[in-house]
């Protein structure tokens, strides 16, 4: 049955979920793969924590976390979850009979998969059949369920009829309290082939003792708390820094000075999101746009910041050229890219299992982020090439740092890819999901962790001349140049010195070079 459930799991269908209220949309139940005919539907998976207060009435109101009632409350709760088989299956039973079509509702914590169908009978089946019922191992048309002894109340079965010839049923409004953490999978299913076209309708709430974020989800409410916090600090200190040499700022800072406020309005919405979200149990559209389109605007820019960095921008070369272009198309598709992964990640089906369909999303940006990535460093070796070439001692360790970090960092990322493929192939069932956060919190740090090294390295200063572009003079002055903001002045000694080498001819020449390149 391990495997039966894992390949159940594979091949549940996608429900309208909004958070951790998970609706159905009059949708089918799917056939098992065996001669049982048990056909079933997937009513949600998630992580949940046991209640911190035990065996204690839970009021009826969802919508609002501050109520005393729900505080330290875990539970499952049946709402509106309906039945509609079709009119030739009403029609063939009896008007008058009490009991004529069962459905049952399973619950199940995921390491107690086993009890469910007749693994323990050495058997395949998940419905039990005449030869079993008379064993007395089950009982015939219901599902083979082993209870738990130290657990005999699980897994849960709730048990629905159809009365008569009525089209329709409903699941008692209850609430299945969870006592014991852990991922907690729903099943709707039901063995008589004549319910065979049978629909559902309603929903399901879920709910952790804190609130109705998904249990692998909400240490992430946390963590973008943090994070908000080290982006405000990244921000004051560059912000200080940015004011005290404010009339040597180069067009680069400007730059930085972007990324920075975008991670933290990036941040900020987002922790903002999962609070509205542990709150309602849904997630709100209009702030989950606004966290998603910042986030992806901030990957981009943080993406082309890198690229143009390592092309020399503003140190090398004062324009991109010819580049300029291709740099922004590539920043195009890769914004509208990854909008739409975060799109389909973050406003379609929030379940603690991850759907195969994101993985038509994730291509695409891995691709171009490969792009990004080979760009960034064939950039960065003409640009220490040009540099050791014009024996620029000072730029040059300046490049060689940034290369160290950027490599460092490409070979964390290669490493951390490992990890998450080995944790995703080894566990299928999300059994791991205590500790699951960690997988999207990495990425976000290295990224806070590569602008910092940008911010240090590019700090604003005295002598913002020392790293910006000059063009060669062919005197011992080199770490002197040109700042790049229209109203920075030049002393006057090399004033006179670029006047007298022929400082726009030597422009037009790097430009030139630029096309080349």
């Amino acid at each position: 049955m391990d495997l039966g459930f894992l390949i159940v799991a594979l091949l549940m269908c996608v429900n309208g979920v909004r958070g951790s209220i998970h609706e159905y949309r009059n949708e089918g139940f799917i056939p098992q793969s065996n001669d049982s005919n048990a056909f079933f539907f997937h009513g949600g998976s998630e992580g949940l924590y046991a209640s911190k207060l035990l065996h204690s009435s839970i009021s009826q109101d969802t919508g609002n976390n501050n109520n005393p009632t729900l505080k330290g409350k875990s539970f499952i709760r049946f709402e509106t979850v309906t039945f509609v088989r079709t009119e030739e299956s009403a029609s063939k039973q009896p008007e008058m009979q009490q009991n004529t079509g069962l459905v049952e509702a399973i619950i199940l914590e995921v390491k107690d998969r086993k009890r469910i169908g007749g693994s323990f009978l050495n058997s395949n089946l998940i419905c039990c059949n005449p030869r079993l019922a008379d064993a007395g191992s089950c009982k015939l048309g219901e599902v083979i369920i082993q209870k738990n002894k130290d657990n005999p109340d699980w897994p849960k079965r709730i048990k629905t009829f159809f009365a008569g010839n009525n089209r329709e049923t409903k699941v008692d409004t209850l609430d299945v309290e969870i006592n014991s953490t852990g991922m907690y999978y729903l099943y709707f299913m039901f063995c008589d082939p004549n319910l065979k076209g049978t629909l559902i309708k309603g929903r399901t709430v879920w709910r952790n003792p804190d609130g109705y974020l998904p249990g692998k989800m909400a240490p992430l409410m946390t963590f973008y708390g943090f994070m908000s916090l080290a982006y405000l600090v990244l921000g004051l200190l560059w912000f200080l820094r940015f004011v005290q040499f404010w009339r040597d700022i180069t067009q680069l800072h400007y730059h930085i000075t972007a990324v920075i406020a975008l991670g933290m309005c990036e941040m900020a919405v987002w922790y903002f999101e999962y609070v509205n979200f542990n709150s309602t149990g849904r997630r709100p559209m209009g702030i989950t746009l606004w966290a998603v389109t910042f986030s992806s605007v901030k990957k981009t820019l943080s993406r082309l910041l890198l690229l143009v960095v390592s092309m020399g921008y503003g140190v090398v070369k004062p324009t991109l050229g010819g580049l300029t272009s291709r740099v922004l198309l590539l920043g195009a598709v890769y914004f509208f890219a990854t909008e739409a992964l975060e799109l389909v990640e973050h406003l379609g089906n929030i379940n603690d299992f991850s759907g195969k369909t994101k993985l038509f999303w994730v291509l695409p940006v891995a691709f171009l982020d490969s792009c990004f990535i080979l760009w960034i460093f064939s950039s960065l070796s003409r640009t220490l090439e040009k540099l050791q070439v014009r024996r620029n001692t000072a730029k040059l360790e300046l490049y060689r740092k940034f290369t160290n970090s950027l490599a460092a960092s490409v070979l964390l990322s290669i490493a951390w890819i490992g990890f998450e493929l080995y944790f995703n192939a080894t566990d299928p069932l999300s059994e791991l999901w205590q500790i699951a956060w960690i997988i999207p919190a990495f990425w976000i740090l290295l990224a806070y962790f590569l602008l910092v090294v940008i911010c240090i390295l590019w700090a604003p200063s005295r002598n913002p001349t020392r790293y910006a572009y000059l063009e060669e003079t062919g005197d011992d002055f080199d770490e002197e140049g040109i700042s790049l903001t229209s109203g920075a002045l030049v002393s006057g000694d090399v004033a006179g010195k670029l006047e007298r080498k022929g400082l726009s001819a030597g422009l037009g020449e790097d430009l030139e070079e630029d096309k080349r390149e």
